[in-house]
């Protein structure tokens, strides 16, 4: 098994502000990874990097074999079309002035004749669970649902290595949520790609994925296998997970509530932990120092004091 992202320290600025810092974080091909956080936590931001849209302040980036601080000119815009993004929102990332065979050719690539044009865009949309005549379709003229299935479409039509989902089913209708999160798992096994899939929802981000991914003001503060009883342990993670609700009701179009507390402003991030200003367990060593992301089990990585690591780690 390879890897299609290794990403080492990985640090993004906007003036003075670091929306992701010392971020490592690595996918296998065939693997699905969640990233799961609270809004303006830099999942957002991470994500704009992976694909090679963001300049990074420090660290390292391998994508699909492709070192990203030796890319330039058509060698970058080769090793974007090897990491796609699907957005949040499908209506936002189509053209309207475009018919959803033009999108998907357009990304496909030059093909001889208008048979084998057709052959592709036929097969892109079987693979999303559309229709043939959906080819001949505007934006406009499809449901939400549709709109996303062509967007994943027209993502898998370049052949990527790596695919980002930015939280790919929250503008959606609350009918079609699990049957797209049901796609992009089956796009993912069947062509063998990597999945970053990032979240709000820690349950939800658990059930789609092999590993799971919790970050907090720019950080990783626990890594650990998405079926593992062991985890969550993150005083964090399990804030969210606790604010989240049941999965039935998170497909069913119910959305997490917030932990409590406000996120701090990267400008001034405090000291330590960043989670310790609004953690119940914090101890006078969270301020002192940001603690190391160690080993806390088998595939676990948690940034938290041996203190708090030791301690019972009990979901609400």
């Amino acid at each position: 098994m390879s890897l299609v992202l290794e990403a080492s320290d990985l640090a993004v600025a906007f003036g003075r502000a670091r929306p992701v810092d010392g971020v490592s974080l690595t996918i296998a091909d065939g693997e699905a990874v969640g990233l799961v956080g609270e809004s303006g936590c830099g999942k957002t931001t991470l994500a704009r990097a992976i694909a090679l849209h963001l300049p990074l302040a420090a660290g390292s980036l391998r994508v699909a074999g492709a070192e990203a601080g030796a890319l330039r000119g058509s060698a970058l815009r080769r090793a974007r079309r090897r990491v796609q993004l699907v957005f949040q929102d499908p209506a936002g990332s189509l053209d309207p002035r475009q018919t959803v065979a033009g999108a998907l050719l357009e990304a496909r690539g030059r093909l001889p004749d208008a048979a084998a044009r057709r052959a592709a865009v036929d097969a892109l949309l079987a693979e999303v669970g559309l229709p043939a005549d959906c080819g001949g379709a505007y934006p406009h003229e499809l449901s939400g649902g549709e709109r996303q299935r062509v967007a994943i479409a027209r993502a898998l039509a370049v052949s990527p290595a790596l695919l980002v989902a930015d939280e790919p089913t929250s503008a959606l209708d609350v009918t079609v949520r699990a049957r797209v999160l049901a796609l992009l798992d089956e796009a993912r096994r069947r062509r063998g790609l990597g999945l970053l899939l990032i979240s709000h929802d820690l349950q939800l981000v658990r059930h789609a994925c092999d590993r799971v991914a919790v970050m907090y003001l720019g950080r990783i503060l626990e890594l650990f296998p998405a079926r593992s009883p062991a985890a969550p342990r993150h005083p964090y993670s399990l804030a969210l997970l606790a604010a989240a609700p049941a999965l039935s009701r998170t497909l069913a179009g119910q959305r997490p509530v917030a932990a409590a507390g406000e996120v701090p402003s990267l400008l001034r991030p405090p000291a330590g932990c960043p989670w310790q200003p609004r953690c119940d367990r914090a101890e006078s060593a969270c301020s002192r120092a940001l603690p190391g992301l160690e080993i806390a089990g088998s595939g676990h990585l948690l940034r938290c004091p041996p203190e708090l690591r030791r301690g019972p780690h009990v979901a609400g």
